[in-house]
């Protein structure tokens, strides 16, 4: 019962404490200017604390890619106290902070964006985004690399590349969204090219600080709707690309931990299964998915095809889960919220009211019917 509370040594030599990470979470709480307001503080004051790592909220590196009310931001020095304080505000909980870089693409919001027009890997007539230039694609991947150095500079243990969930990372990997016919698009060997060069140049970063421990992750999903949308097999490609270079994890982002592939590969096994069996332990992969219970949490760690167990909806109804896994005092680990006690979450008032609303994204809600989104 204690596995999950094994160490583990990263290849960069980092140990890491325990089993258990915070997968990231929309928090809706930053201030407008991107800044860590208090509510987000309040939110990230008390989960951090048994945990082996905490995985920040998808924060922003350009004006043009802002998705959410209260996202916070890390695009100059204007946002670097607000970092140094995340970050010593997680640490102070004794776990590794990583923030997560993110971009919306055509999914930003143009109300959120100054005014600056939305861009993507292609034209996008639902959103108005337009095709980037190549201009604006090198641009684009210096904003990431500019996230990470404010990163560094404010004294985060490491930097999440949010390759997933359909934003901009992951629209340049799609053959549903890119269609593209320069070096950033067309061929399967193309559409890799600006999430890798997005890697590459991170760790060229980290290089020039001189910062071998500076932890480097990168966040995936496996599968996309639509006819040209990604398959397992279009992931297997992207795996064997990342494994070779100097990352520290890989995070696979799933609704469900046992999902079972849809196209490109086995459909009568899981996405988990196969994602691990591809890697081939030249990384470690965090898993996620759905894992409310102490059974269920233990449970997924035992089968073997994660390194780590990522946590999110649990996190946002536990904010002690860690703390209780440990103690083995699953009996107290609740399932679902209850509307009735926003006292008890510490929730920035957007979240709590979305989450009373209920949703698949969200955790179940005591009274309500919840189903995992089916993608």
């Amino acid at each position: 019962m204690s596995s999950l509370f094994q160490t583990y040594t990263l290849n960069n030599g980092v140990e890491i404490k325990n089993r258990l990470v915070v997968a990231p979470m929309t928090h809706f709480g930053a201030n407008e200017d991107g800044t860590l307001g208090k509510q987000e503080r309040t939110f990230i004051s008390n989960r951090a604390v048994d945990m082996g790592m905490f995985i920040t909220a998808a924060t922003l590196v350009a004006k043009n890619g802002k998705t959410f009310v209260g996202q916070p931001e890390a695009l100059d020095d204007s946002h670097l106290d607000s970092l140094r304080e995340t970050a010593k505000v997680l640490q102070a909980q004794g776990t590794k902070a990583i923030l997560q870089i993110h971009h919306g693409g055509v999914n930003a919001q143009a109300n959120l964006t100054d005014g600056q027009g939305l861009v993507g890997a292609s034209d996008h007539t639902e959103s108005g985004a337009k095709a980037a230039t190549a201009d604006e694609v090198v641009g684009l991947i210096q904003a990431y690399t500019n996230a990470a150095e404010l990163a560094i500079r404010a004294g985060f243990d490491g930097v999440e590349i949010h390759g997933a969930n359909g934003y901009l990372i992951q629209q340049f990997f799609s053959g549903e969204f890119n269609r593209r016919t320069d070096e950033w698009g067309g061929s399967l060997e193309k559409r890799l090219r600006f999430p890798l060069a997005i890697v590459d140049s991170v760790v060229t970063l980290k290089e020039k600080y001189a910062k071998p421990e500076f932890i480097v992750g990168y966040r995936f999903s496996p599968e996309e709707p639509g006819e040209n949308g990604l398959t397992m097999a279009d992931t297997f490609a992207l795996i064997d690309a990342l494994v070779e270079k100097p990352l520290q994890y890989l995070h696979v982002s799933l609704h469900e931990f046992d999902k079972k592939v849809r196209r490109g590969a086995d459909t009568n096994l899981t996405r988990m299964q196969l994602i691990h069996e591809r890697i081939n332990g030249k990384l470690p992969l965090i898993g996620v998915g759905g894992l409310l219970s102490g059974e269920q949490i233990r449970a997924a760690f035992q089968t073997g095809w994660a390194e780590f167990i990522g946590l999110g909806k649990a996190v946002m109804v536990n904010p002690n889960i860690a703390t209780l896994l440990k103690e083995n005092l699953d009996n107290e680990i609740a399932t679902e919220l209850d509307p009735t006690r926003a006292d008890q979450y510490g929730m920035p008032d957007i979240l709590w009211g979305l989450c009373q609303q209920g949703g698949a994204w969200l955790p179940p809600v005591k009274g309500q019917e919840w189903k995992p989104l089916d993608i």
